[in-house]
């Protein structure tokens, strides 16, 4: 008798990252080192020896990647110019996970500090080409607490420079 085969594998979140990279299996020793991730399994490779899946795991979650493969279309942000997406990561001690992903190579692209949400968060991109976000929950505050802090945080930005078109 069979058991009715679950939608969500077991040990998996309804929403996984996948990323393709160049490099993948530099990319893993990466992970590894900034963000502590263990490889679930094995390396699943092409004829070529490109990384056809790989699944680690970060904490609690999945994260898969592949090597990028042009002639089918996959690119990654070294090849395809940039990625909008940016990964977060939630940890107890976030100043240690900051300084774990640049002692590794990743590149501050904003700096750690307590935001206006609650969270002590800075932004890092790794090697290749990927963003990701850092964060520990530090302070619970109100709808109300969170619109206050960021018009305060805004105010004290200036706007952004926008490229103008000639007409």
């Amino acid at each position: 008798m069979s058991e009715k085969t679950q939608a969500v594998p077991q040990g998996f979140h309804t929403l996984t990252p996948h990323l393709v990279v160049r490099d993948a299996d530099r990319a893993i020793e990466f992970y590894q080192k900034a963000f502590g991730a263990e490889l679930q399994g094995g390396v699943a490779r092409g004829p070529d020896g490109k990384v056809i899946h790989a699944q680690l795991r970060i904490g609690d979650s999945n994260l898969m990647l592949n090597d990028e493969m042009p002639e089918y279309g996959s690119l990654s942000p070294l090849s395809g110019g940039s990625s909008s997406v940016t990964i977060h990561i939630y940890t107890p001690n976030v100043d240690a996970a900051f300084d774990r992903a640049t002692s590794a190579g990743a590149k501050v692209a904003m700096p750690l500090m307590d935001q206006f949400w609650g969270d002590r968060y800075g932004l890092v991109t790794d090697p290749f080409g990927h963003r990701w976000s850092l964060a520990s929950h530090v302070k619970d505050l109100s709808p109300e607490e969170m619109k206050r802090g960021m018009d305060e945080a805004f105010a004290k930005m200036s706007p952004p420079q926008t490229a103008r078109k000639s007409a």
